[in-house]
């Protein structure tokens, strides 16, 4: 390990794609905790504010899950963060987060746990300021000389210093001459506050000048500022450096003289409190941050400086005295005490690398052991290491990690869905086409053993299904009570849903004598909704361009009997075929043969005929359960519809590739409306007027493509989240018919289910097409391997959205494949490793006896085809 690089202590990485700067990082004490301990608070331009209190086990470790005391999403950008005296009527440490147009201070607190969540920090909002102005840039201190808190000064973006006495608004100020922002600070030893103008100057104002000055309710010129009421608002005093500076500190320690520091571009300052300099080093690269420290030396101030060049600086006044070298280029550097080790330098990368490190190397405590010269007991060794393998084996086939929920459950949530649609319509805002939109009532019942603490209940429907209202908020519960809430479901999105199913989850906090606050649980239950509330009994249609066949091994149900809902009891001919009308437009028909034990699902629609199959099934198995006949069955022997499959995949896909390009678009003409709009600002500001050649003709015509593009934009996500609704049904589809295909058991199925539907929610970070592609692969390199060659390629660590749809099309079909072939799917490694050592193909071997059985019944059997087509049949089944 070089002396010259950073010791790292303790490091992690912030978010994905998130963006930092000078006044994203600070350190204290926020929690007011007493141990002397700073904690890191970090906030982003993307609205995260994280707490990180670090606890390596050894330097060098990464993050661990309790090093995070608080991660929330506040609403808007963050610009700074600070630590300070800023509520009244107390000494405490509060967190004052500036945005682009508010100003927030919070209350940071801990509540220690008794269980294994460990301990809870929470935020509470003290108080807020809207600022009327974009804010730039934040400073804090005992302006005035008040004793025991502080107050806050916002520097806006053009030019305002807008006071603010803790709760309340004091006054507003413009800074004279001024043009742009830059750093600010105060001096509480002259009460003044310091900035660098856009003259490149460092200028001082006093807080009394500031505060007996003209009022800012409107920018005044200076001869305005003569005829107002008021004093001018006069610098104090002025420096020229004749650069812009990137950092204001002021320092005051007991051995050292007090200083004002100024970093700039090219040189840095060390000022008297009068603007006099005391010394200034040139620097021979381009700095980036920088921060003062008390030094071991009377009489003098260390100063840690990070530039460009991954470099951290340490002067002595002006004299290096070492150098570092650090993996990011540091945009804030602090100097922290951090588990009871002092002077932790704290550095943050503009894309958020947060690092703790140290100066120097750690001695090598290293001894050699001594060489043990007693004989090895292979015999013992291995009994034991059978006995580890064993425990080990068994833990494996554990399925449940969590622990069995207890008998008499502490609260329980039930679900009862209405029997019949509601009379009136509860439909809001539903975007479907339709004359009229039905809507059914869920009764919600909360039943409560023990005190809850802190209720709600939250209802979750897939879209484009919508309730009512989905959030309910309940005081607390006492033992053996019980609340009760009624809402409704329809149908808001212009597409038919993937499911008909919703859930109902409580979250509540049982409290304990350890821990008054409550330890929180949750409770949930699941629904099922009416297959009316989508469709409405139509005419059948004998024509349809996709058809399936579902065998059973009973009879055929008359559909008066498991369809009562959508037949007419008058109408005879309603007992084999059924029809079905989607609110959406489209049409599904469901026939019954009369000779046969078969049932035919047909529509022109590939993704509707999934849901009108999957109630089939349930009112079959319903039926049976009722009749207690425990034998029935589905199968399926047609040829899985991959082909139709694959044609919904290629439209989500390539929905997908216009959305990457409107945003690569958006982002074009942003950079030239921007681009422009400098021009104009260059042309306005300009004393001598020029003719705009026609810039503002094209500023209208960039900003009407900009908007034609985000409304494209929009259109197109719309269109996504539709094809994404239709891919999922008809993957629902094709998963249920390789189960009856291959006669799946739940375990596989659940299998087939993770593999096929990852997510619930498809964005373009993360999209369908890579996640399913890297699930199938998986399975086909494991449990559905040829060989060890297969098991033995490694799989990419990283999701990214292909280029095209080939490879996971072949990965599909290859994967139907090695199912007909005798396949079978499973998560256990060794069920992988004797599958791929019966056969060179993967699969077990087909003995002659199977071979004559599956002949004689190949009628019932699925056979897998090379192209996947739905057997398109003109007769009615049987």
């Amino acid at each position: 390990m070089s002396l010259f690089k950073a010791r790292d202590w303790w490091s992690t990485i912030l978010g994905e794609k998130e963006e930092f700067d000078q006044g994203c990082l600070c350190v204290a004490d926020v929690d007011n905790s007493g141990s002397g301990q700073d904690k890191i608070i970090v906030g982003s331009y993307m609205g995260y504010l994280r707490i990180f209190n670090p606890h390596p086990v050894k330097p060098g470790d990464g993050v661990q899950p309790e090093d995070l005391l608080l991660e929330v999403q506040l609403r808007e950008p963050i610009l700074q963060v600070e630590v300070g005296k800023f509520v009244s009527g107390t000494e405490g440490l509060h967190l004052a987060v500036l945005h682009c147009r508010k100003l927030c201070v919070y209350a940071v607190s801990g509540t220690l746990g008794n269980v294994e969540h460990g301990n809870q920090y929470q935020i509470k909002l003290m108080y807020e300021h809207n600022l009327q102005r974009t804010a730039c840039n934040m400073t804090y201190g005992p302006f005035g000389g008040v004793k025991g808190r502080d107050l806050i000064c916002i520097q806006s973006m053009d030019g305002m210093l807008m006071l603010f006495e803790q709760e309340s608004y004091a006054f507003g100020r413009f800074l004279p001459g001024f043009l742009l922002p830059g750093p600010l600070t105060y001096n509480s030893r002259t009460d003044s506050f310091i900035t660098v103008s856009s003259c490149r100057q460092v200028e001082s104002y006093k807080y009394q000048v500031l505060a007996f000055a003209t009022d800012a309710d409107e920018r005044q010129e200076p001869e305005q500022q003569k005829l107002s009421s008021g004093k001018r608002l006069a610098v104090d005093w002025i420096l020229n450096i004749g650069e812009q500076a990137l950092d204001i500190c002021v320092v005051s320690f007991n051995q050292a003289v007090s200083s004002v520091f100024v970093l700039g571009e090219r040189n840095f300052f060390c000022l008297k409190d009068n603007g006099q300099i005391r010394f200034m080093k040139k620097l021979d690269y381009s700095p980036s941050c920088f921060i003062p420290y008390c030094s071991v030396k009377e009489g003098t101030i260390n100063t840690l400086i990070g530039n460009h060049g991954k470099m951290l600086n340490v002067y002595q006044d002006v004299t290096l005295k070492w150098a570092t070298q650090v993996p990011h280029i540091p945009v804030s550097v602090k100097v922290a005490n951090l588990q009871d080790l002092k002077g932790v330098i704290v550095t943050l990368s503009d894309n958020g690398h947060l690092q703790c490190s140290y100066l120097g190397t750690d001695p090598s405590l290293f001894q050699a052991p001594r060489v043990d010269s007693r004989e090895i007991n292979y015999e013992e060794f291995n009994a034991e290491m059978k006995e580890l393998q064993k425990i080990i084996k068994e833990a494996t086939k554990t399925q449940d990690i969590l622990p069995k929920s207890e008998k008499h459950r502490d609260l329980i949530v039930t679900a009862e869905v209405s029997p019949d649609l509601d009379a009136e319509s509860q439909a809001i805002d539903s975007e479907v086409k339709a004359e009229a939109v039905p809507s059914v009532t869920v009764k919600i019942t909360i039943q409560s053993r023990v005190t809850a603490q802190k209720p709600n209940l939250a209802v979750c429907v897939q879209a484009p299904l919508a309730v009512t209202c989905d959030q309910f908020v309940f005081d607390d519960l006492e033992p053996d009570s019980s609340e009760t809430v009624v809402l409704s479901v329809f149908l808001k999105g212009n597409c038919s849903p993937s499911e008909l199913e919703g859930s109902c989850v409580v979250s509540y906090s049982t409290p304990t004598e350890l821990n008054p606050e409550g330890i929180p649980k949750v409770a949930q239950c699941n629904f099922r909704l009416p297959l009316r509330l989508i469709c409405f009994p139509a005419q059948s249609s004998k024509a349809a361009n996709h058809k399936l066949t579902i065998d059973t091994n009973k009879p055929p149900i008359s559909f008066l009997t498991i369809f009562p809902d959508f037949v007419d009891p008058s109408e005879d001919d309603q007992a084999n075929v059924l029809g079905f009308q989607f609110l959406t437009g489209s049409k599904t028909t469901l026939l019954a043969s009369k000779t046969s034990q078969r049932y035919r699902i047909q529509s022109d629609q590939l993704e509707d005929l999934w849901l009108i199959t999957k109630e089939l099934t349930l009112r079959l198995e319903e039926h049976f359960k009722k009749q207690n006949c425990k034998d029935f069955a589905c199968t399926f022997s047609g040829s899985i519809p991959l082909q139709e499959y694959f044609e919904l995949i290629d439209r989500h896909f390539e929905l997908r590739l216009n959305a990457e390009k409107f945003q690569e678009l958006l982002s074009e003409r942003a950079v030239q409306f921007r681009a422009i709009e400098r021009r104009l600002l260059t042309r306005f500001k300009d004393k001598t007027p020029a003719p705009l050649q026609h810039l503002d003709t094209l500023l209208e015509g960039t900003f009407r493509e900009v908007i034609a593009l985000a409304d494209a934009a929009e259109e197109n996500q719309a269109n996504i989240f539709q094809a994404f609704t239709k891919l999922k049904s008809a993957t629902h589809l094709v998963i249920m018919l390789i189960s009856l295909w291959q006669k799946l058991s739940t375990d596989q199925i659940a299998i087939l289910e993770a593999t096929f539907l990852p997510l619930a929610e498809d964005t373009q970070e993360l999209g369908w097409e890579e996640t399913v592609d890297a699930a199938i692969s998986y399975l086909l390199r494991t449990c559905l391997s040829k060989s060890s060659k297969e098991q033995a390629l490694t799989l990419s660590s990283q999701l990214c959205m292909p280029k095209d749809t080939s490879r996971l099309k072949k990965n599909i079909t290859l994967f139907c494949d090695r199912l007909a072939k005798g396949g079978r799917l499973s998560l256990s490694t060794d069920s992988a490793t004797q599958q791929a050592g019966v056969m060179p193909g993967g699969c077990t071997t087909i003995t002659e006896s199977d071979l004559e059985e599956r002949t004689v019944i190949l009628g019932s059997t699925a056979m897998f085809p090379s192209h996947g087509q739905i057997a398109k049949q003109k007769s009615k089944p049987g």
